[in-house]
């Protein structure tokens, strides 16, 4: 009885989350510091890099050089931070935690013949650690803070 409770409960958790009011995105540029580094993508696909100067409702505000842009909200695609670069880190834990993943399958389908098993493991953690170097190269660098829903 009891873990039946607690299997409904656990079924039930997605429902009640469900229900909460959706937060506007928009507001959390609110937690942005006058002249921290930004990137702004507009819709067109053309990129800002520059320091954030304010928001509003309408705008989003920010200095590229000696200029001062204001981007449209309904022009904004996305707002993201370019500071956080964790590309190489990113392919080390990938790399590894691939060749880990390789050798494991490899060993696992190799047959009982010494030979084989050693291909088969090498083979499979090779091809992991390619893998894994893609898979953490290709994670988003940046830390976004807003991202336009799609129409």
């Amino acid at each position: 009885m009891r873990k039946l409770l607690i299997s409904i409960g656990l079924l039930a958790m997605p429902c009640a989350s469900r229900a909460q009011a959706p937060q506007d995105p928009w507001g959390a540029l609110n937690s942005l510091r006058a002249g921290q580094k930004i990137e702004v993508i507009e819709k067109t696909l053309k990129k800002h890099v520059g320091t954030f100067m304010t928001v509003s409702a309408e705008a989003i505000q920010l200095r590229e050089g000696a200029a001062d842009d204001a981007i449209r909200r309904e022009d904004v695609l996305r707002v993201s931070l370019p500071e956080k670069r964790h590309r190489l880190r990113n392919m080390l834990i990938f790399s590894v935690a691939g060749c880990g993943a390789g050798f494991g399958i490899g060993a696992a389908s190799a047959g009982r013949d010494t030979l084989q098993y050693d291909v088969y493991t090498v083979f499979g953690g090779v091809i992991g650690f390619v893998g894994g170097i893609g898979v953490g190269a290709a994670l988003p660098t940046h830390a976004t803070i807003y991202r336009a829903k799609p129409h």
